[in-house]
């Protein structure tokens, strides 16, 4: 895990060794371990890297990394089967120096090129230059673990950094993008589902998960490339319960092994819920004879009706951790919003963020590097109870009787569940399951404008009405169970919260790991039948038995679902929110999104009348406007 930095231009000029370090030291804390900066021959390329050690510890894996004379490599992340990988390239002759993972994904791009990229389980972000072709080479992770963002200035002037600080060290403007800050105002869009390269700023661009990039510099020619992608439509029908259940603890386990391959201190996050209890007690399994001690890490709230601490206590009493814990407060979620808006560059959801972001500083406090976590799980195993929804309207199309067990099994489970309230299946879904794919796409449209904020007027408005994101909703939009899954895991959702992971956990140079996101362990889940995934109205049914001989049973089945939630999830000190609903209003103003009355009318009314939301997006508009 580190922080990557480069350029590469026609212009030689524009590639020097004190630029690309000021892009590493902007991104300084992603790897406090080393620095290396490298020019090409040609000096065309200049490659810079912030280290992190986790694999090989010694001087070997530095980087930049070289391969001969011919290739260069700057890389972020984790490669999980890079010792499988070593072993099929020494038997096909090749030598190695380092023991890391680094090297070994060098020379497999050397042995495959791109191709390569079908052989990797892990999280990466990576540039290669190959001087005999005259190339460069990066990629990205399947799901977007790593991030990788980019710029093109004229003058065939490429730039990328992990981080957007890099790419401004470099000189890059930072320029609003007017049409992703009125989708996030309007409708909370942090993303564009549709162009997902896009950011909050114009100009700078992240290289989308699964896809791989590749220059040419002979005549500055770019490619773009989709490697990966999940099949959500093929259904395997014959595979048993039994037999799922053996295959999905086998890929688990796996996962989990690999995950823990490290030279530095592991341990693990610790909510209390279903699936980060899994991969402690997994862990537990795997370490019993060994005899290791790992530590484990939490947030607890004291008197909040959704504290999880009872949870985590069965989990701890179980296995052989050592546990540590933080509890967040109006006062120290306070002092850590600027740190944590920093890091993350864009804005983030809630103050749940602030809250993993003290969790993941526990873990630096106490000499822990590597964390393994439990996100990915809900995405993939349909956690949320929302998925109910699509869940429903598929059975009721293909088995009305199954459907109505289903439902009625659904509603005596969770009548009394206080956390998640039962669904209402309203006028509204009838219709969604009716119409046609154009009136539908209509229907959602209408329903998007009651979301809006009403205020927004000016300039920059009438430039960014026109380019509206579809408005996708979990709940409504998807006929199929598949579909509302591949939708979360794929095109909006979880890279959001993988975003907030990492910025949070290199923040305080801590690599987060992630068992359920090995992709083998994904493409098989996502084949199963929906039945295997909801049944009887519990969610992630399959987890729940595979590995119910695993977990307390008062975790394994649970029927409430807690995200990571602290009581002061939106609203923090009603006075420091104040002064930065202000400052937002003033800049909107100064940047043509509201008129001088609205902004006015706004301070009078002391912002009277916004909900928790609106006022937590006004806050997040303070980091991003000048």
């Amino acid at each position: 895990m580190c922080g990557i930095a480069g350029i590469v231009s026609v212009n030689k000029s524009n590639v020097s060794k004190g630029l690309l370090k000021s892009m590493t030291d902007a991104i300084a804390h992603r790897g406090p371990d080393g620095e290396g900066h490298w020019i090409s021959e040609n000096q065309f390329v200049g490659l810079g890297h912030r280290r992190l050690a986790i694999l090989d510890l010694s001087d070997e894996g530095s980087q930049p990394m070289h391969l001969g004379s011919r290739y260069t490599i700057v890389f972020n992340g984790e490669i999980y089967n890079y010792l499988e990988i070593k072993e099929s390239l020494l038997s096909k002759g090749y030598n190695f120096i380092s023991n890391t993972d680094t090297e070994v994904l060098l020379t497999l791009y050397h042995e495959k090129k791109e191709a390569c990229l079908n052989a990797l389980d892990g999280m990466f972000s990576f540039a290669i230059f190959d001087s005999l072709e005259n190339t460069i080479f990066c990629a990205r992770d399947r799901f977007g673990e790593k991030p990788f963002f980019y710029a093109l200035k004229k003058g065939n002037t490429f730039i990328f950094g992990s981080e957007m600080k890099a790419l401004w060290a470099a000189g890059v403007e930072r320029e609003n993008n007017e049409g992703m800050i009125i989708n996030y105002l309007n409708y909370g869009f942090l993303e564009n589902p549709e162009e997902k390269e896009e950011t909050f700023y114009k100009g700078i661009f992240r290289l989308p998960a699964s896809s791989f990039l590749k220059i040419t510099l002979d005549d500055f020619k770019i490619e773009k490339k989709t490697y990966w992608d999940i099949n959500a439509s093929v259904q395997n029908i014959e595979i048993s319960l039994e037999e799922a259940i053996h295959k999905f603890r086998d890929l688990f386990l796996s996962s989990i092994a690999k995950r823990l391959r490290s030279d530095v201190k592991v341990g693990s996050s610790l909510s209390g819920g279903l699936d980060s209890s899994l991969v402690v007690t997994a862990i537990n399994t795997l370490d019993e004879k060994l005899g290791i001690k790992r530590n484990t890490f939490s947030a607890r709230f004291p008197g909040f009706h959704k504290d999880e601490s009872t949870y985590q206590d069965l989990i701890i009493e179980k296995t052989n951790v050592a546990p540590f814990f933080v509890e967040p407060t109006k006062d120290s979620m306070n002092s850590y919003l600027d740190q944590v808006a920093y890091h993350q560059e864009e804005p983030f959801g809630s103050a749940s963020v602030i809250a993993q972001f003290e969790v993941f500083k526990l873990a630096k406090d106490h000499q822990t590097t590597v964390l393994l976590d439990g996100q990915g799980a809900d995405e993939i195993l349909a956690g949320y109870h929302s998925y109910f929804r699509p869940f429903f309207m598929e059975l009721k199309n293909a088995n009305k009787l199954e459907y109505s067990n289903e439902f009625n099994s659904y509603k005596s489970l969770h009548q009394n569940n206080v956390i998640n309230p039962l669904l209402e299946f309203t006028l509204r879904d009838t219709i969604y399951r009716r119409v046609s794919d154009k009136l539908h796409s209509q229907i959602k449209h209408a329903y998007s404008k009651i979301e809006k904020f009403n205020f927004l007027s000016g300039q920059n408005i009438l430039a960014s009405t026109r380019k509206k994101y579809t408005k996708f909703s979990v709940d409504t939009d998807f006929r199929t169970l598949n579909s509302a899954l591949y939708y979360s895991t794929k095109s909006y959702g979880l890279e959001q919260l993988l975003r907030y992971a990492d910025r949070n956990s290199m923040a305080h140079g801590i690599e987060v790991r992630l068992p359920f996101l090995s992709h083998e362990l994904v493409e098989f889940v996502f084949s199963l039948s929906k039945n295997y995934k909801i049944s009887k109205g519990w969610t992630k049914y399959l987890m729940r038995i595979a590995f119910n001989d695993l977990l307390p049973k008062e975790i394994a089945w649970r029927s409430d679902k807690i995200g990571y939630e602290p009581p002061q999830k939106n609203k923090l000190n009603v006075r420091y929110f104040e002064d930065k609903l202000v400052s937002s209003i003033e800049k909107l103003n100064k940047n043509n999104y509201i008129t001088n009355k609205a902004t006015r009318n706004f301070k009078d009314s002391g912002f009277n009348g916004l909900a928790d939301l609106q006022v937590w997006r006004l806050a997040m508009i303070d980091y991003l406007l000048k």
